[in-house]
Parts: structure tokens; sequence; C-alpha cells
């Protein structure tokens, strides 16, 4: 049997997956973070893509990140984090 889904519906739950996904981000962030002396928590992006739990966590860390930057929840240098490259980039956490 095949159900009719709207678009809408659709979209509302991309919507909360995604919300959802920033939301573990965040909790990650705090667990791996350390403050700076801003007072902000900050984590480098090789400490989040190496950690076991957060491998486990994000089907696409990348995308979760780059969804957190768009809601200014994190800040981070560049659009485009690369494992190995950018593992040295600072994530920080904007919100407390």
């Amino acid at each position: 049997m095949f159900y009719k889904v709207s678009v809408l519906s659709c979209f509302r739950w991309i919507t909360m997956n995604v919300d959802h996904e920033v939301s573990l981000l965040v909790e990650e962030i705090r667990r791996l973070g350390t403050k700076g002396n801003d007072g902000k928590l900050s984590v480098k992006f090789g400490v989040l893509f190496n950690d076991d739990k957060c491998a486990n966590l994000f089907e696409a860390l990348v995308g979760t990140l780059k969804a957190a930057k768009r809601r200014k929840i994190v800040s981070y240098d560049g659009e485009l984090l690369l494992q190995g490259v950018h593992d040295d980039t600072e994530i920080v956490l904007l919100q407390d």
C-alpha cells in the first residue's frame, strides 16, 4: 500500500531531522570542546571528525556543520571542510 505524502510534510520532516542533528552537534561540541579566552567553546574539526561517537551519530558531519553555520549556531573559516586539510580549523559554538 502506498501513502500520499505532501511536499510540505516531507519538508517538515527534513527540517526536524536537520534541527535534531544540529542539536546533537551542539552537545558534541560541548563534550569535546574547550573554552577560549572569549569564553566560547570551540573544537577542532579533526577532533570532531575523528571522534568515534560523532562518527556514529552523524551521517554527514560536514553537512550538519554547514546547516549549523547557516543558522548562526557555529562559526568557522571557509565553506567546505575536508578531513586532513582542515583538521586544525576551529569550530566555535556561538550559542551557550
